[in-house]
């Protein structure tokens, strides 16, 4: 998918339609496998039928207001226990990015963010990546001493060198 413009509501409720505030908010942004069905079923219920149309619409087929969106999420059925604003969800997919593995640059280039500060803000440390690190350290120790214990042989080989005492 692309992002090529954007149609924000300023709190006066007056919409810009146009580029995103830097030149990194036009971007195509990968679509995860597991949430195609989900992403198709919303651009036929509830974004413009154009190829070129907003991804979010009110009911009428214009671009969905601030306030009724607003009104409409916190009246939206969920659990006591789930307080989540609607910007925590791209948080949380920016978080869930962030924990791919992906580089710092990859990261901007995905979120639209023409700045690190910007992008470091979604990068948490978890018990996760510190046993992906150790792992990976573990694993770098390993095969540095293999190397070491193995000696290089006239015919391109290798072989095993003789204990130390």
């Amino acid at each position: 998918m692309w992002i090529r413009r954007a149609a924000p509501e300023l709190t006066t409720g007056k919409r810009v339609l146009g580029d995103p505030k830097s030149k990194a908010g036009r971007r195509p942004v990968g679509i995860p496998p597991e949430i195609v069905p989900d992403f198709e079923l919303h651009l036929r219920w509830y974004a413009a039928k154009e190829d070129d149309g907003l991804l979010f619409i009110g009911e009428r087929g214009a671009p969905f207001r601030r306030s009724t969106f607003g009104r409409k999420w916190r009246k939206a059925p969920r659990s006591s226990a789930w307080t989540a604003r609607f910007y925590d969800l791209r948080h949380t997919g920016n978080v869930l990015a962030a924990g791919s593995g992906a580089s710092l640059k990859d990261l901007m280039a995905h979120m639209g963010h023409s700045s690190v500060r910007a992008a470091l803000i979604y990068q948490h440390a978890t018990a996760e990546q510190q046993t992906k690190i150790s792992n990976g350290i573990s694993a770098a120790v390993v095969d540095i001493r293999t190397r070491r214990r193995m000696a290089p042989v006239a015919d391109g080989s290798t072989e095993a060198l003789p204990r130390q005492a």
